[in-house]
């Protein structure tokens, strides 16, 4: 036994102790939380504007601080990227996080010196519970890969600017240094495609052990393996035994990679974004991912079927319940506050709380009322998959209100590695597995107000085809799965999918 695996044996043992303490008193540690983010606050711009230093409960900032997502908090945002001080949190950001906006172009997320270690040591913590759980920390000395974004760092009115898992690079501990691939040079290269081969030219002959990314783009690197080597990941690493991964839904995905790999490894989900580092999955055996309550961010919740409200009711976390639909709200010791991240998230269990991520509260699916979610269609194909013995690569629906005959439907985009035998049954199945779930949906297929479902097969590499087209092939960005627009099937549509 190595000395560093010796350390993480011990260093885990401790991180698993204090996980126990907060989790085991979930509503005083929020309670914390909120209230140390009110008292620091207070005498910045948005506190006085808000009035923070009467704020004593959570009821008195229910009633102050409305809810807002990114294009209502940009007024103040803006300032900060202008380089004024105290606005959102005291002082100037340590980094903002650029990400692609929709309305707004590009966002800029403050991290600050108080968020920064959240976002590092979340990644940190989910390997030690799996440490601890497992036994296995034999990793530790091996090679370890983290598919992300250039390091490389932009300044902005004196504040480094970059993507997330770019900076989140620039802390990578010590004793990882060695471990980590690819090289500094490597990881710079902005081009994916580019960066994804010199990836494998630098790893083929590697011992590695752990490898880490958006499922999407993993399987990008483990196809290039595979066509440089003519081996499975598994074979080329023998040692490789687990895959951290984040961003979507690895369910689709992994039929794929245990082919790719020849084998079945352990996984780890995170729930990571420039916001903030939410939750990681503490365990093996339980279903969900540990929603982190102590990490200098308090949460709000509303029932996503009455988010469009006029008020809708603003839960904490004492009044949440297991299976529902909720959308999360934030603030944070970044500066964002009663912020709408647009996720949704379920809750699998409140000893401790865990979640799923069930969507984005604007990719759904309601040009009819059926008010169907991401959830529902990831957990729909993964099972007519499974039973069709098909495999997916990428997929996407939207509505189609306007056919030139019949009925509207939804129409679906499917990338096959391994087509169905029988493409209008492969759909009807789905179009059933989609009917349990959603009472509405299925009220308006035997209603005769929709047809059932409809695919469009997209050719191999299709969708990456599109990604690219829009400036957004690797790194963290992702294909949404579902939109109540035609954007992107018409967009589809136009490269003859």
């Amino acid at each position: 036994m190595s000395i560093k695996s010796f350390s993480a044996k011990l260093f885990a043992k401790y991180i698993i102790s204090k996980t126990q303490k907060w989790s085991s008193e979930p509503e005083e540690t929020q309670q914390k939380v909120f209230e140390y983010l009110i008292k620091s606050a207070s005498q910045t711009r948005f506190g006085k504007d808000h009035d923070f230093i009467n704020i004593s409960t959570y009821q008195d900032f229910a009633k102050r601080v409305p809810i807002r997502d990114y294009e209502e908090l940009k007024s103040y945002v803006d300032e900060v990227v202008a380089g004024k001080e105290d606005i959102l949190w005291p002082g100037k950001p340590q980094y903002f996080a650029k990400t692609s906006g929709t309305t707004s172009g590009a966002k800029y997320i403050p991290i600050t010196a108080e968020s920064m270690p959240m976002h590092t040591s979340a990644a940190r913590d989910a390997i030690l519970h799996y440490i601890a759980e497992t036994g296995n920390r034999s990793f530790v000395d091996k090679k370890m890969i983290f598919l992300q974004g250039s390091p490389e760092l932009q300044e902005q009115n004196g504040i480094q600017t970059g993507r997330l898992s770019g900076i989140v690079a620039h802390y990578v501990p010590g004793y990882l240094q060695k471990n980590r691939m690819p090289s500094w040079e490597t990881n710079c290269i902005e081009d994916w495609e580019t960066k994804v081969d010199a990836i494998v030219a630098e790893t083929t002959k590697e011992d590695m052990s752990v490898i880490s990314g958006i499922p999407s783009w993993v399987q990008m690197y483990f196809e290039r393996l595979t066509a440089k080597t003519g081996k499975k990941v598994g074979e080329l690493f023998p040692n490789f035994n687990l895959f951290i991964y984040g961003g979507v839904n690895y369910e689709p995905y992994r039929k794929k990679f245990e082919n790719l790999i020849g084998r079945k490894v352990d996984s780890i989900e995170l729930y990571p974004a420039s916001e903030g580092f939410f939750a990681f999955q503490d365990s093996q055996n339980e279903k969900g991912m540990l929603l982190l309550l102590n990490s200098g961010i308090f949460y709000e919740f509303i029932k996503a079927d009455t988010f469009f409200d006029e008020n809708p009711d603003r839960l904490t976390i004492g009044q949440v319940e297991v299976g529902v639909n909720y959308v999360m709200i934030i603030s944070t010791t970044a500066g964002l506050w009663a912020y709408n991240v647009g996720d949704t998230i379920m809750f699998t269990s409140t000893k401790p709380y865990r979640v799923v991520v069930s969507g984005r509260i604007k990719h759904f699916i309601s040009a009819f009322g059926e008010h169907v979610i991401g959830k529902e269609v990831e957990e729909a194909l993964a099972s007519t998959a499974t039973s069709f013995n098909a495999q997916v690569s990428e997929f996407t629906v939207a509505p189609q209100i306007n056919p030139t005959e019949g009925l509207p439907y939804h129409e679906w985009f499917i990338e096959f590695d391994k087509e169905p035998d029988d493409i209008n049954a492969f759909a009807k199945a789905i179009d059933a597995a989609l009917q349990k779930q959603n009472s509405y949906y299925k009220d308006l297929i035997t209603g005769k107000v929709l047809e059932t479902l409809k695919i469009n097969v997209v050719s191999k590499g299709g969708f990456n085809q599109y990604m690219k087209s829009k400036g957004k092939l690797g790194g963290q960005n992702k294909l949404p799965r579902l939109a109540n627009d035609r954007k992107i099937a018409d967009a589809l549509n136009e490269f003859g999918f």
